[in-house]
């Protein structure tokens, strides 16, 4: 067995040095590590990848790209802008804050970090540039923002681990996220707060309580999609995959025919971007189940629990450790994929030790979260940067104090399990008990 996980490690990571697709690399590593094993690739891959997509869950994800597509050229960034403004403005710095709110609230609405960098940021990097903010903390404060529209639901990469899991409830992880993603954006504006004394930045004018209902009530139709989406699957109205359904008529029917900013014409384009995206996230998860099985039939997982616990018997100390190879992980692997590989290994050795699978979960997106602004494989800094017209290099310095941010949101969301879990049990989406233990159950 020693001999299949060399043949699946060595093959994986050359073929990651050799520029290959994720996607090709987990692919062709573990035929490579089936072939060592004694079986036909042709045979078991081929029967693994179309096992892999063949669940009635991942129907959702194709449904929430679209909704995001549609969402991200249909003008509710520059409406939620103009509400988030009223709000938050008029403390220092006050541009700032308006875009982490915003990001906060658009990339839960699409469900795509890239999407509020691009959206978001195609406004506020210019307005922020204009009144005197430094190019660079702009690009920093959108990149770092985004990502938390993957912690605060729907989201797709929510749906990924539920499938990657097994039997982790989609409402349960989508409520789970809710608090951590607030936290990490709070955290981001403290960052922004200290950055705006030390740099003096600018102050907007005060809205009136008739400017922040006026700029709600244009924003209100924008917002409601939330809570149709989260409510409608609290109340048993229907499943996520139905409400990702729900959520596309929704956004279809809201940019097109009442903002009337995405034209009949625009639609083949869409369409295409959602099958390309789409595409790509069902051959991970395929090529992904095929690489879980040789995983655990070279007993992969077993043999990394029991270097962990080689380590410590510490539940603090192992999830610390985790934590810093998860972080390792981002910095040159896509959340998708990541969330893919490296659930099948650490979610067993995690509910070993009692943890639940909807905290780890959380542990696990708010991780990879910070990878999406991290050089080298950071698609968000990377999006940011070209939306700020900027390098990787002039940011990095800026971005170390939200890194630190997000680090602190991290170790919270890790070792504060009510913070992942108190929701779903309120809302019926967990049993009681799994508050009851230290950081498990």
């Amino acid at each position: 067995m020693g001999t299949i996980a060399l043949v699946l490690v060595i093959v994986f990571v050359l073929l990651l040095v050799m520029n290959v697709p994720i996607a090709v690399a987990i692919a062709m590593s573990s035929a490579f590590a089936v072939l060592a094993a004694g079986y036909d690739p042709s045979v078991v891959m081929a029967g693994k990848m179309v096992g892999g997509v063949n669940s009635f869950a991942l129907l959702a994800i194709p449904f929430f790209i679209l909704s995001g597509q549609l969402m991200g050229k249909g003008g509710m960034a520059r409406r939620l802008i103009d509400f988030a403004g009223t709000v938050v403005g008029f403390l220092p710095g006050g541009l700032a804050f308006v875009n982490t709110l915003t990001c906060m609230l658009f990339g839960s609405i699409s469900g795509s970090a890239t999407a509020a960098v691009s959206s978001v940021g195609g406004f506020m990097i210019p307005e922020m540039n204009r009144k005197g903010y430094d190019k660079e903390f702009n690009v920093a404060v959108t990149t770092t923002a985004a990502t938390t529209g993957l912690m605060i639901p729907p989201s797709n990469v929510m749906i990924v681990y539920s499938v990657a899991a097994g039997s982790v409830s989609i409402a349960a992880m989508f409520m789970a996220g809710v608090l951590p993603g607030i936290v990490t954006g709070l955290a981001i504006m403290i960052v922004c707060g200290w950055f705006a004394l030390r740099k003096d930045y600018p102050r907007e004018p005060r809205s009136t309580l008739k400017e922040v209902g006026l700029s709600f009530w244009h924003a209100l139709a924008s917002l409601a999609l939330i809570v149709i989406v989260i409510g409608g699957i609290l109340s048993g109205i229907f499943t996520a995959t139905e409400a990702a359904a729900v959520a596309v008529v929704y956004a279809f029917i809201l940019t097109v025919g009442v903002y009337r900013e995405v034209k009949i014409k625009d639609l083949p384009e869409i369409l295409l971007q959602t099958g390309t995206t789409t595409a790509i996230v069902m051959i991970l998860i395929g090529a992904s189940s095929g690489m879980s099985w040789i995983m655990t039939m070279a007993n992969i997982p077993q043999s990394v629990s029991a270097a962990l616990m080689g380590v410590s018997e510490n539940p603090f100390v192992i999830l610390l450790c985790i934590n810093i190879l998860l972080l390792f992980v981002g910095t040159f692997m896509d959340m998708t994929p990541a969330v893919l590989i490296f659930t099948p290994i650490f979610l067993p050795i995690v509910v070993e030790m009692g943890m639940h699978e909807v905290h780890f979960g959380m542990i696990l997106i708010v991780n990879l979260c910070i990878g999406l602004c991290t050089p080298p494989v950071g698609t968000c800094l990377f999006v940011g940067c070209g939306v700020g017209h900027t390098t990787i290099a002039r940011v990095t310095k800026t971005l170390l104090p939200f890194f630190l941010a997000m680090i602190f949101a991290l170790l919270a969301t890790t070792y504060m399990p009510k913070l992942s879990l108190w929701l779903p049990v309120k809302t019926g989406q967990l049993e009681v008990e799994a508050l009851e233990m230290g950081i498990g159950r």
